[in-house]
């Protein structure tokens, strides 16, 4: 029964986890040739005050938000 842990900063949409956890759900049960109702994915999700890279809290490094690279969610 294979169990999945994602970890991220918390913002992703319910649609975006749902999209996650049907994508890793079919990789595994292509991969390890299991039923898909085998395979559990859990999202981990953290403030990014609670999250630090390097030393720095990613709540000062990164502010608010979770997006891309160059969108305004993700200030350069």
């Amino acid at each position: 029964m294979p169990i999945i842990t994602i970890r991220l900063a918390k913002g992703r949409s319910v649609e975006q986890k749902r999209d996650l956890a049907r994508a890793i759900t079919n990789t595994v049960v292509e991969k390890l040739d299991v039923n898909p109702e085998w395979v559990t994915v859990l999202f981990d999700e953290f403030d990014r005050e609670n999250w630090a890279t390097a030393g720095e809290l990613h709540s000062d490094k990164y502010g608010k938000g979770f997006g891309k690279i160059g969108s305004q969610e993700y200030p350069k």
